[in-house]
């Protein structure tokens, strides 16, 4: 019997469809006062003063924090030296410094959200302005480098790159830009936190509750045990809820200056700037190859904005040091302090932004050197890692063209730019390479045979919406050997056993061999107790003799001999008056030292070009994809499409605009920053190839919540060179761009 793989339906389908999944600004609390965040609407400053008076004068007006009189935090909180798991400094009203527009600088509380609503808008905040960095090549001026990019080198070098720049027969340098990109889940980022005493209960929306939970023990002094982040929905979070924000503690302050429960629930234009964002990238790309394609060399400089807060960077080059065989190669990673929210990661983070500038510059190559660009990729396809010097884990790669090519009819297209027309539109055909590394950390999780003879599954993890609910009671169901239907999983409450964020794809990977882990451990431990039994067919039963079906547990070599779970969990109940119930670890072994890990992928794109007006369309997209073992058909082929919609939308349209005078965003709503819609999207194609990968993790899976978005916007580009002749290298490709 086996689950995993099958599409079934997910689990927290009906709950989702009836209203009944409850997202964390809905939770029922008693005596509930609503706060607003009031952020600041200079870019660079100092707060004066705060004149609260016609704020006070609002009916139900219960609290205005301000830097003047929020309660004071210890002073390594003050200093910035408490930090999330992955940084972010926070700004928790101890000083009066602005470093952004839109950074918070006081919390109304009242009785009503409208009430609280009313009085911050009548708050006056003076200031001190001082002079702010807003535009990106003045930033520029001034560059340092990041410690390091996520865990690697920030810069890396193998052999001679001018050397191998001037043996190449042919060249390419440009450079390409993205802009500024920014979140928009359909739940804004939302807080209840309410105090016992000195125990603490949030509901927030976050990927990551054990972080909470971490953090807001070291803020606040108190216990980690004393501290409960609840979160069993998510309504999107995409990186921006992987990293506690400012808004969480300091919805905890309000709510013990005034001594009951707080919700604050950020406005859609507070989504932009104080929760992160995928910063402006710069990307220097420098290639060259050989007549035949052999590429002597390549090179990836990335420049970045962060704030002045803290460092963060976007990993661009990543991707570009592991792709393709290059003998001599350099990358680089910098940073320009400007005046904005600090970035963070968003979906993807460097390959979806990186590969727009590695497999675009591949395109440009292919074209100089008068070959396809499929070719060219084959040409320098790598078995194993050249920038770890480590075999691949698993690399299906060269099928994934093989597929992608053969379905979407590459053979066909005639190389020459301006060359295919369709209904008096241009039309263009583009392809790129996705990749995303496999990640793992550990995960714990129990397992419980209750009373009625079902099974209870829980770790303390998130589900962001992908499906992890259902994913593993898959996994538990084949684990401990029970039909789907009568397995559950739960978590979402930092209380049960640990589990890492949702973050970097890796939930499946690093939650599901701990599920799988608990679920055999359980099933050990209920023949141990029949086999300890006397009266039970299997006792005496060593467990290599005993087999599962169905929820029973029979002797291999005598198959008439079996016992319910449920049975041997009842009697052990009625004589040890506890369930029989097991926690299980799974970690990572030395494997990441032996072997690189990564998905990959290859991207068929065909866009058609209205010459006239410039517009745009994607009509089909062709994704074919080696991502290990899929644990769910449905869910996992979902992913992947929502990962194409989401690379269709870098290319054709996200861009946050920047005020370059005050430093806010001027399209911070969902009405002008845009986003596809149904009528944007017309064919995906998404196809698996069947991959077995036993060093990524027990179960052979890679993640696949990212690899859907690489590539695509590479592709795109590619496409609509191949339809106009024009090569467009700055994200979003608007109209005016290609007229």
């Amino acid at each position: 019997m086996t689950s995993i793989g099958a599409p079934i339906n997910r689990t927290d389908a009906w709950a989702k469809v009836s209203g009944a999944a409850r997202y964390s600004a809905e939770h029922p609390v008693e005596g509930l006062a609503h706060a607003v965040l009031v952020t600041s609407s200079i870019p660079s400053g100092r707060v004066l003063r705060i004149i609260d008076t016609a704020a006070r004068e609002v009916p139900g007006v219960l609290l205005v924090m301000t830097p003047q009189n929020a309660m004071r935090l210890p002073q390594e909180t003050r200093d910035g030296k408490i930090q999330p798991p992955v940084g972010r400094r926070l700004t928790l009203l101890q000083e009066d410094d602005v470093y952004y527009n839109n950074q918070p600088v006081a919390v109304v509380v009242a009785d009503t959200l409208e009430h609280a609503r009313d009085a911050a808008a009548r708050l006056r905040v003076e200031y001190e302005h001082k002079p702010a960095v807003l535009d990106f090549d003045e930033a520029k001026r001034s560059l340092h480098p990041p410690e390091k990019v996520l865990t690697e080198s920030t810069d890396t070098r193998r052999g001679d790159l001018q050397a191998g720049l001037l043996a190449g027969s042919r060249r390419v340098e440009a450079i390409y830009h993205t802009p500024i990109e920014n979140h928009n889940p359909l739940e804004t980022h939302a807080t209840i936190a309410q105090w016992n005493g000195d125990k603490l209960t949030v509901h927030d929306s976050t990927q990551y509750m054990k972080g909470v939970q971490k953090i807001l023990s070291a803020i606040f002094g108190i216990p980690q045990e004393n501290v409960t982040a609840i979160c069993p929905y998510v309504g999107g979070g995409f990186g921006s809820k992987g990293s506690i924000w400012s808004h969480v503690p300091l919805t905890a302050m309000a709510a013990r200056q005034l001594g009951r429960p707080v919700k604050l629930s950020l406005d859609r234009n507070q989504m932009f700037g104080p929760v992160g964002q995928r910063p402006v990238t710069e990307q220097r790309m420098r290639m060259a190859a050989m007549d035949d394609g052999r590429m002597m060399a390549s090179s990836h400089d990335t420049i970045a904005y962060t704030s002045m807060l803290e460092d963060w960077i976007e990993p661009c080059g990543l991707m570009t040091r592991m792709m393709y065989e290059s003998p001599n190669q350099e990358t680089s990673h910098r940073l320009a302090r400007m005046n904005l929210g600090t970035p963070t990661f968003m979906r993807a983070p460097g390959e979806a932004s990186g590969s727009f500038a590695l497999e675009s510059a591949m395109d440009e190559l292919a074209y100089a050197l008068n070959m396809d660009p499929l070719d060219l990729r084959l040409k320098n396809y790598t078995e194993r890692d050249p920038g770890k010097e480590l075999p691949w884990s698993s690399k299906s790669l060269r099928q994934c063209y093989e597929i992608g090519a053969e379905r979407f009819g590459w053979k066909d297209r005639d190389p020459q730019p301006r060359s295919m027309r369709r209904d008096g539109k241009l039309v263009g055909w583009g392809m790129a390479t996705a990749t995303y590394p496999t990640n793992r950390s550990a995960g714990q999780c129990s397992a419980t045979i209750l009373p009625d003879g079902t099974a209870l599954f829980r770790s303390g993890t998130q589900d962001l919406g992908t499906g992890t609910y259902t994913v593993m009671t898959q996994i538990a169901a084949d684990a401990l050997g029970l039909p789907v239907e009568r397995v559950r999983f739960e978590l979402g409450d930092s209380q049960m056993p640990e589990a890492p964020v949702s973050g970097g794809s890796t939930t499946v990977a690093s939650v599901g061999p701990a599920v799988q882990a608990a679920g055999h451990a359980l099933r050990l431990k209920l023949v141990g107790i029949a086999s300890a039994d006397e009266h039970s067919p299997l006792s005496g039963a060593h467990p290599d003799e005993v087999g599962v079906e169905l929820g029973e547990l029979y002797l291999l070599a005598d198959p008439g001999k079996r016992t319910s779970m449920l049975e041997i969990a009842t009697r052990h109940q009625q004589a040890h008056g506890e369930p029989v119930e097991v926690t299980a670890k799974a970690e990572p072994g030395d494997a990441s030292k032996k072997y690189s890990m990564h998905a990959f992928g290859a991207v068929f794109v065909e866009v058609e070009v209205d010459e006239d007006l410039g517009e745009i369309r994607v009509p089909r997209v062709v994704g074919v994809y080696g991502v290990g073992k899929l644990m769910n058909e449905k869910t996992g082929y979902s992913q992947l499409m929502g990962g194409v919609v989401w690379g269709i939308s870098l290319a054709l349209f996200e861009e946050t605009m920047i005020d370059k005078r005050a430093g806010r965003a001027v399209n911070g709503n969902l009405a002008e920053y845009h986003v596809p819609t149904n009528a944007d999207i017309q064919s995906i194609d998404v196809q698996i190839v069947d991959e077995d990968d036993p060093h990524v993790n027990p179960l052979g899976a890679k993640g696949i919540g990212e690899i859907g978005i690489t590539g695509v916007g590479a592709a795109i580009a590619n496409a609509v060179y191949h339809a106009t002749g024009k090569r467009v290298r700055d994200l979003p490709i608007t109209l005016d761009k290609v007229l």
